[in-house]
């Protein structure tokens, strides 16, 4: 669906919804070993939303009960 949409993240210059639900998401494929080389588009939104503070504030490795 992001295929063809313009910016950095899934759905334009701002972070979305999608954008917090994808993070997630591809961390969670990754955990599984899926190859996620065909999908660049999710791959540069993911890149742009963990470059944000926020973002990287929220991963779960950053988090107080992280193991």
């Amino acid at each position: 669906m992001i295929a063809g949409e313009p910016g950095e993240f899934c759905f334009g210059a701002t972070p979305s919804m999608a954008d917090l639900c994808l993070v997630p998401q591809l961390a969670n494929a990754r955990r599984f070993g899926v190859d996620l080389s065909a999908y660049p588009r999710l791959l540069k939104a993911e890149t742009a939303a963990k470059a944000m503070k926020a973002f990287a504030d929220a991963a779960p490795d950053r988090q107080p009960d992280a193991e």
